[in-house]
């Protein structure tokens, strides 16, 4: 059912990949909401995925672009502002990348070359797209800027890895850059930290299967799905959120505020 929550608002996606991919359950409802915008994906992952078939179903136009190339990105936004016809109101980062999980590399045996790599990906992107959004006077007031995290950020999940820390400075960066953004431009700048989520990334963490089960076990409402994700998204890029940014937001049925469930202890009794 759509409220048209997004009529005539414009922005940028970024990191579908596939239909399990958050970005893509987010796309999809920004459409059903009245919202247009632009795909973009580093042009690897736009081979492994099936971007244009969103893209096709959304209407929508595909700028493919390395997040952690500045030049990429300033082409992205001036040619996302042409094609949309004028500035952006929204912009979802969903990209994370760690070489060493993929690689199974324990986190006391990082390969550094392979961690700095995870970190531009995952958390470095974050400050270089809204470097551009912000020189380039992209956003319009009251505009959204939305990254995913997880909230091994703040608490420790063993095999998620390096992708801890990036999380972290994702986070940081969201909070630091969005002081800037809300004084200066009124722009909001939150992150969304979402439930463990059976998309092609999080499958690759060692013991997810497991993982999910226990998160579903430990959360009174059970666990936020890609498309619950999505709902939300929608909500922090509708002008009936303007004045919350700056924030950690946990979509994650409770859990984050969790010690123990009867579910779980019943494993243990």
């Amino acid at each position: 059912m759509s409220h048209n929550l997004l009529k005539g608002k414009r922005g940028i996606i970024f990191g579908a990949l596939d239909e399990n991919s958050i970005a893509w359950k987010t796309a999809e409802k920004v459409h059903e909401e009245g919202g247009k915008f632009v795909l973009t994906n580093a042009p690897i992952a736009m081979r492994m995925g099936t971007i244009k078939q969103l893209a096709e179903k959304t209407n929508s136009e595909i700028i493919p672009a390395d997040a952690t190339n500045l030049e990429d990105l300033k082409t992205l936004v001036s040619k996302s502002q042409e094609i949309l016809g004028g500035k952006l109101d929204f912009v979802l980062h969903s990209i994370g990348m760690s070489i060493n999980v993929r690689k199974g590399k324990h986190y006391t045996e990082q390969k550094y070359d392979w961690t700095h790599k995870g970190l531009d990906v995952s958390a470095m992107s974050f400050h270089k797209v809204m470097q551009v959004l912000y020189h380039e006077d992209a956003m319009n007031e009251w505009g959204s800027i939305v990254a995913l995290t997880y909230m091994a950020a703040q608490r420790v999940f063993p095999d998620y890895n390096d992708m801890a820390d990036n999380k972290a400075f994702l986070e940081s960066i969201a909070r630091s850059f969005g002081y800037h953004f809300g004084k200066n431009k009124k722009v909001r700048v939150n992150t969304i930290s979402q439930s463990p989520t059976p998309t092609t990334a999080g499958k690759g963490v060692k013991g997810f299967d497991g993982f999910i089960e226990y998160a579903e076990k430990m959360s009174p409402l059970g666990n936020a799905t890609a498309q619950d994700c999505a709902d939300y998204t929608v909500t922090l890029f509708s002008d009936l959120t303007r004045r919350v940014t700056l924030q950690n937001l946990f979509n994650d049925g409770g859990f984050s505020n969790m010690g123990v469930s009867e579910d779980v202890m019943e494993k243990f009794s």
